[in-house]
């Protein structure tokens, strides 16, 4: 593997960063908040948080803002 596509400190590959959605699904787990959603979109957003189960999911903004929980 080429030394270009390794990060120096963990071997790992390089990732390209990813950018930023308007809005993000949260589940509040056991380790603490996970993203388990994001979308540019508030109304594919809130239909995406509407099909998951009733349980610790919330939908924040890019500020962190809380909009919606679920």
């Amino acid at each position: 593997m080429s030394r270009a596509f390794v990060k120096e400190d963990g071997g790992e590959r390089w990732m390209p960063p990813t950018t930023p959605h308007a809005y993000r699904v949260l589940w509040q787990g056991a380790g603490g908040p996970e993203v388990v959603h994001e979308s540019d979109d508030l109304l594919e957003a809130l239909r995406w948080l509407s099909g998951r189960p009733q349980g610790a999911f919330e939908l924040r903004d890019h500020a962190g803002a809380l909009l919606a929980t679920a």
